[in-house]
């Protein structure tokens, strides 16, 4: 007997090992961040040295986007590994209780990483559906702490976007009151406890930080320390600030146990920032770029992005080629030695990229679509926007302006609309949105 069991006994030791060598993942997703908000992408005003570390002990992306320009088709993509089209979201998710929005039938990232043996968390925003099968546990996560809709106050964790007045704190998806307590110390609290409750297995902890997302409320000490700035550039700035800090903390508790270098850290923003009345028309900043959220200029879709494993990944280094957020998915996969299993993902791994800067990006051509019926393809250099919109009114776009051509090589600004000098480049590249569309579900 005990000869038959050789093999089977050989086997479980190996998936043990192979489990315990597996590196964790926190994925730290913050919320309505600027292009260029954070010191280490060129932020003159603002203080960030937390996330500044994570580039010195990591890479830094020049040339990454969001899979869209809101928050739910950006997050969908993310987790998904699927542009919001094919992930089942294509717009924003409703903040009310009840409604399913990205189909459970989706594979998230956390369920992938569930199945490796992976323990699984959410703290933070979710913004994905509000039905039980919908919501985290539904989802691949083991454990859940946060908000379900697109935004909350963080100290009464009432979302007050129009009545009525609706609370929104759970976990596990459970209710809970945590009244007057400030949610971004919670978040920590809650993380930190997973951290070390899991420290002597992998886990996998997504952390969609929901700042800077109005309403802006920095601590004290930032609203003090950015006091001599303009509105809304100190509001914004304060948030940022305490954004910082606590992903500095959360980092700390990594250090503490001595995990570091068996942890990927991943911070990325999930679009642009807003120039919503709620965040009192701005605040962030686009650097070079174009637009802001709900916008397909760059400054809608090109984030920070950062990816830190000392001891594993190249340290203070930066790359210059095109990833998109749905790349998360299968890049994840493959430094955590994870099988994907699924044919249809939109994103490629950046594992070639990331250790190399003459690595190629797996993008020669990549497609956003969002709302009031704008699209994007992005070929090489080159970039057609359909229905151009920028809330951020840098330059007046003609209401019955349908294409703007842009090459980024020239033009980052995207400032000069080249379409009436190409039109056979529009001709061209039109036909490939109308083939990219063409092949989306139809729903």
């Amino acid at each position: 007997m005990k000869y038959l069991l050789l093999p089977f006994l050989i086997f479980a030791a190996s998936s043990l090992l192979a489990q315990s060598q597996r590196p964790n993942v926190i994925l730290i997703y913050t919320d309505d961040q600027g292009s260029i908000d954070m010191n280490c992408y060129g932020a003159k005003d603002l203080t960030t040295p937390n996330m500044d570390a994570l580039s010195k002990r990591g890479v830094r992306f020049t040339q990454f986007y969001s899979a869209a320009p809101v928050c739910s088709p950006s997050r969908a993509g993310l987790l998904t590994g699927k542009i919001p089209q094919r992930a089942g979201l294509a717009g924003n998710a409703s903040s009310d209780k009840g409604h399913a929005w990205m189909p459970a039938e989706q594979i998230t990232m956390a369920e992938m990483l569930h199945g490796a043996g992976y323990a699984t968390a959410h703290f933070g925003k979710w913004h994905l559906g509000y039905t039980p099968e919908t919501m985290l546990n539904g989802q691949g996560f083991d454990y859940s702490f946060g908000h379900m809709g697109g935004c909350i106050d963080n100290y009464s964790h009432f979302f007050y976007w129009n009545g009525p007045n609706r609370h929104d704190l759970w976990q596990n998806g459970e209710e809970i009151f945590r009244d007057g307590e400030f949610f971004p110390n919670l978040m920590v609290d809650e993380a930190s406890r997973f951290i070390e409750e899991h420290q002597e297995e992998p886990f996998f902890l997504y952390w969609a930080i929901n700042t800077p997302h109005y309403p802006l409320q920095g601590e004290e000490k930032w609203r003090q320390h950015y006091k001599d700035l303009p509105s809304p550039r100190r509001e914004y700035a304060a948030f940022v600030s305490t954004a910082d800090e606590k992903i500095g903390e959360l980092v700390a508790k990594v250090d503490e146990l001595g995990i570091r270098e068996n942890t990927i850290i991943i911070l990325m923003s999930d679009h642009g920032h807003s120039t919503e009345e709620r965040t009192f028309g701005g605040g962030g900043n686009t650097g070079p770029y174009r637009g802001a959220k709900f916008s397909l200029f760059e400054g809608g879709i090109r984030v920070p992005t950062i990816i830190s494993w000392p001891g594993q990944l190249p340290e203070n280094e930066v790359r210059e080629q095109m990833g998109v957020g749905v790349d998360w998915y299968p890049t994840i996969a493959e430094l955590c030695h994870v099988s994907l299993n699924q044919p249809d993902l939109d994103g490629s791994s950046l594992v070639p990229m990331i250790k190399s800067a003459d690595a190629k990006t797996p993008h020669d051509t990549f497609h956003w679509a969002s709302g009031r019926a704008q699209w994007v393809v992005r070929q090489g250099d080159w970039k057609l926007i359909g229905n151009p919109y920028d809330p951020t009114d840098k330059a007046p776009i003609p209401e019955d302006q349908k294409y703007f051509l842009v090459n980024l090589s020239e033009d980052i600004s995207e400032m000069n609309n080249l379409a009436e000098q190409h039109p056979e480049k529009v001709k061209q590249m039109e036909k490939l949105h109308q083939d990219w569309a063409q092949q989306l579900p139809q729903h």
